[in-house]
């Protein structure tokens, strides 16, 4: 695993991390309030969201770095970005405008069930996409050729060998 597919982890972990620290505000200390508020569901969105895109890297990264994308592998990109983009959507509604829970005098935004359920929902399409990348693919994982083949000379062993062989005969004798 290179490096850059152990950022892909860090930057998943990090986002674990906010989505459990906006739905659970209460582990860090803060008090939990009555309702499910705008900043709780801004987290949880910015953590489903780095998880996501530390799940693309690492899977990039680490078993199809230099091999190009199969369509099924640009599908599931495409449901994991759509699913983002439907949860975002979903759980900003009432920012947004149109969404049933509006600011008023008495109330303040608050994430309703038919916006959780989306968020749920597209939180599992954005992981369907995932799974599609990571099993549509063909990673060359113990194949006896080089990783990156198109930047990779192909070499002659017994050229090779022979023509170290002829050097150090000649260096030998003189």
């Amino acid at each position: 695993m290179g490096r850059f597919g152990q950022v892909g982890i860090a930057i998943g972990a990090l986002g674990v991390v906010l989505a459990l620290m906006g739905m659970f505000p209460q582990l860090t200390g803060v008090a939990p309030t009555e309702n499910f508020g705008i900043t709780q569901v801004i987290m949880v969105l910015f953590g489903q969201s780095l998880l996501i895109f530390g799940a693309m890297i690492y899977l990039k990264t680490t078993f199809y770095l230099g091999i190009p994308s199969t369509l099924a592998q640009s599908i599931g990109i495409r449901l994991a970005l759509t699913g983002i983009l439907f949860a975002s959507l979903g759980g900003l509604a009432d920012i947004l405008g149109f969404g049933s829970h509006t600011r008023t005098a008495l109330g303040d935004f608050y994430l309703g069930e038919l916006q959780a359920v989306g968020l749920v929902f597209s939180f599992f399409i954005s992981s369907m996409g995932i799974g599609m990348y990571a099993v549509a693919g063909n990673p060359h994982l113990y194949d006896e050729e080089v990783v990156l083949p198109s930047l990779a000379p192909k070499v002659d062993i017994e050229k090779v060998l022979n023509e170290v062989g002829t050097e150090a005969k000649s260096v030998a004798e003189d």
